[in-house]
């Protein structure tokens, strides 16, 4: 009997009638966070029903959340041969395929799912795999077409916002933000992202009235608390510039840009110990970045460790092809040390980068930095002595050299959603140091930081102006 039994059960399924107790069970297990067990019933129901793809669409869900992602593309495609027209099935397996780094298989699948039925998730999700591979441009036609097809989506409307805003097209970014505040007023990464662009064009004030309003909803975001820091950084504030910033740190231990505007803010109040900590730990996760090795040199020239300074600034000139200063701050530190030589030689490379830059684009230069490259060129030419600071009234006052500048800020986005997500993660702004001892600060228009990817949307270091002492 047991064996007709047998026989029986296979050749005619359960029907969907007596396996509604399991499969509510399972969903239960799966809600309250029971996923093995979710798993075993679902698995059970697809034995008991074999030609329902439903049945394996839980299954392939449950090792989803388990992070069992072959298993799941398994599973899902074993669904899609039982119902090749179910967007469902071709979405989540192209997150699946995300999740294994398999992206032209993802695409594949995302766009095989708007064939079939166009959903907000599938744009989102198609949009994520182009930043991930760093391509904005299509990243940003996917959620034009995203916005097209769903005008109202606040999530659409800021992410399309942000990466304008990455790509500093302020006008489109604005205008997408303003619409995303238009339907969702409390959207606190549109407003964040707005309060950054005002913040990078100077108007300190609106931007901190702005994060007001974000320090409600999200009271411990790191990207906040960065850029309220740097607002205040702005307004020459620098002791609530640090408390912030030194909060933003609690916070984001990790976050390199963070730390970046730390080791700033500390050059600029001219504790260079502190200046080096920072600068020290964001190189060790953003060791590619040449700016951060020249201000670890200026850090270093100004503790008096000349050699590390030549070894930071050697560095800094091997990752960093296109920042003039990095040249020139190497060149000031040569010519101090009497090698007019090394000096010359890294003169001409700034020239050559400048003419570049001069060709590639309509970037002005900081004019300070152009008086001192000026002043450099005239030195090497005819050797005399050369004044590295303007008149200040102290004769004791120690020269100074430009240190960055508008041109600094060449670093690559960090084009992932992530990056996205974390709306304007560090969006700073960054000033001139003194031109001499109580001379006065001449600020500089603050940059907006790249966004950092996360399965969201990210910010970036920007444009910097500071000049430090040079001994």
């Amino acid at each position: 009997m047991a064996e007709q039994r047998l026989v029986t059960r296979t050749q005619f399924p359960a029907s969907a009638e007596s396996l509604k107790p399991r499969l509510k069970k399972a969903l239960i297990f799966r809600l309250e966070g029971n996923i093995q067990e979710s798993l075993e019933l679902f698995q059970t129901c697809a034995v008991l029903s074999p030609q329902s793809a439903d049945n394996l669409k839980q299954v392939a869900r449950s090792l989803f959340l388990l992070g069992k992602h072959k298993a799941a593309t398994e599973v899902y495609n074993e669904a899609a041969k039982l119902n090749q027209k179910d967007w469902e099935i071709c979405h989540n397996l192209g997150v699946c395929y995300i999740y294994l780094k398999q992206l032209d298989k993802a695409q594949d699948q995302l766009h095989n799912a708007l064939h079939l039925n166009r959903h907000d998730l599938t744009y989102i999700m198609l949009g994520k795999i182009h930043l991930l591979e760093g391509d904005l441009d299509k990243a940003i036609e996917i959620y034009k077409k995203a916005v097209e097809f769903s005008p109202e989506n606040t999530e659409l409307l800021t992410t399309l916002g942000l990466l304008y805003l990455q790509l500093g097209i302020y006008q489109k970014a604005f205008e997408h933000l303003g619409n995303a505040l238009t339907y969702d007023p409390t959207n606190y990464k549109a407003i964040l992202a707005a309060g950054s662009m005002m913040q990078t064009h100077g108007d300190f004030d609106v931007a901190l009235t702005k994060y007001r309003v974000v320090a409600c909803a999200v009271p411990e975001s790191p990207p906040l608390w960065n850029n309220i820091g740097m607002c205040f950084f702005g307004k020459k504030k620098y002791v609530a510039a640090i408390s912030c910033l030194k909060r933003a740190n609690y916070l984001a231990p990790f976050d390199w840009k963070i730390l970046y505007n730390l080791g700033l803010v500390h050059l600029t109040m001219q504790q260079y110990a502190s200046a080096f900590h920072f600068l020290s730990a964001a190189i060790n996760f953003q060791p590619k970045m040449g700016e951060l090795y020249m201000l670890l040199a200026v850090a270093l020239t100004n503790l008096e460790d000349t050699e590390n300074a030549r070894r930071a600034y050697t560095e800094a000139v091997r990752l960093d092809k296109c920042n003039p200063l990095v040249n020139l701050n190497y060149a000031v530190l040569l010519y101090n040390q009497g090698e007019e030589r090394g000096a010359l030689a890294q003169y001409q490379e700034m020239e050559k980068k400048v003419n570049l830059l001069k060709d590639s684009s309509s970037l002005e230069f900081d004019p300070e930095m152009v008086e001192m490259a000026q002043k450099l060129g005239a030195a090497l030419q005819v050797g005399e002595a050369l004044v590295w600071t303007k008149p200040v009234k102290d004769p004791k006052s120690k020269q100074r050299t430009t240190s960055t500048s508008k041109a600094a800020s060449f670093q690559q986005p960090l084009g992932s959603n992530q990056a996205l997500g974390q709306a304007m993660s560090s969006a700073a702004a960054y000033r001139k140091l003194p031109s001499g001892a109580g001379g006065t600060s001449q600020l500089t228009r603050p940059p907006s930081l790249p966004l950092e990817p996360e399965p969201t949307v990210e910010a970036q270091p920007t444009e910097a102006s500071a000049q430090i002492r040079e001994k």
